[in-house]
């Protein structure tokens, strides 16, 4: 039976030298290495097991592998990915919401409206760049110990490791899927109930800077329940199984609930009939999704302590709540029912 690959490219940051080993299943035998190797190693991009494989950085039995190889079924493989070049963001003095700090790990607040790496139009700025100036060290470490992603407009917890260690630990965990993480959300539309969306995520086939549910994407799965349900929205909770890029955003579009607020996958306007000018307004103003990453735990990669911590939604999620809330008190007996656009 394989084991888990750690996904670079969503949730985690690339990088270390921490082996990743599986034994090729039977069901394998008689595909070329490079199709099995893809295959059983679905969260790394074909061209980049190729790479590695080419550098000998892939080893079936403690040999190197041509491409051409054919599988028997049960070797054993073991890929040590390529360290991810040192950070060479410039260290800024901006602010910091830590939770927690010890030599090996940090976990922190961040708010909505501010850009984790940085990039084409956010060079600087970020929280990558108040991490260097917090920590200097962590320019050593891949994505400066960054090892799972909030989108620019979510606010909540993160986790950042702050040591070689603590940051193959923390990648191993958020690969094998024992790091907890909660959001709240609030969404269009009234749930019967809470569920499971199990759909693969990869980048939508048209606009290269939005993700979509499409068959031959890689797994993502997402669990949420219903918190309250108001006359046209639902407060819900999520749990995270997988970690894609907008995961939670396309998950919840995809059945039919898009978050309030999404610029990229939500639509328009809802406003509950006959709301007053408040919710109305509360609404249109929220301009941002609304998301929050409200609970984190994790095994702490050293000590080995279980560490949990709790962020309660920042003001402008809390008020939008409060006019939703008034707006159902209001209309009693109506209920999470009609709406207006």
């Amino acid at each position: 039976m394989s084991l888990p690959s750690v996904p670079p490219d969503d949730d985690l940051a690339e990088g270390g030298e921490a082996s990743l080993q599986l034994r090729f299943d039977h069901a394998l035998a008689g595909r070329r290495m490079d199709q099995a190797l893809a295959e059983a190693y679905p969260d790394y991009s074909r061209s980049r097991l190729r790479g590695w494989l080419d550098a000998g950085r892939i080893t079936v039995n403690g040999a190197v592998p041509r491409a051409k190889d054919l599988v028997v079924g049960g070797e054993t493989v073991v890929v040590v990915p390529e360290a991810a070049p040192r950070v060479d963001a410039l260290p800024e003095n901006l602010p910091l919401e830590i939770r927690h700090e010890d030599p090996d790990v940090l976990v922190l607040h961040k708010p909505a409206g501010l850009v984790v790496h940085p990039g084409a139009g956010n060079p600087t700025g970020t929280l990558m760049n108040a991490l260097l100036y917090h920590d200097p060290r962590l320019a050593d470490l891949p994505r400066a110990g960054i090892v799972h992603r909030l989108d620019k407009d979510t606010s909540g917890l993160m986790v950042v490791a702050r040591t070689p260690r603590a940051y193959e630990g923390l990648v191993k965990q958020l690969s094998t899927r024992q790091v907890t993480r909660e959001y709240e959300a609030i969404c269009i539309g009234v749930m019967i109930g809470g569920g499971t969306v199990d759909a693969p995520i990869g980048r939508h086939e048209i606009d290269r800077f939005r993700m979509a549910v499409r068959g031959d994407g890689r797994e993502a799965i997402t669990h949420y329940r219903v918190v309250q349900r108001f006359r046209a929205h639902t407060h819900v909770r999520v749990q995270l199984a997988t970690g894609r890029t907008h995961q939670i955003r396309v998950h919840l579009t995809h059945a039919g609930y898009p978050l309030v607020g999404d610029p990229v996958y939500g639509k328009r306007l809802v406003v509950p009939r006959g709301a007053d000018t408040l919710v109305a307004e509360g609404l249109r103003a929220f301009r941002r999704q609304a998301l929050h990453a409200a609970h984190l735990a994790f095994v702490h990669p050293v000590s080995g302590d279980t560490l949990a911590f709790d962020a309660a939604v920042p003001t402008d999620f809390a008020e939008l709540l409060a006019l939703l809330h008034g707006d159902l008190a209001r209309h009693p007996e109506e209920g999470p029912v009609d709406v207006w656009r």
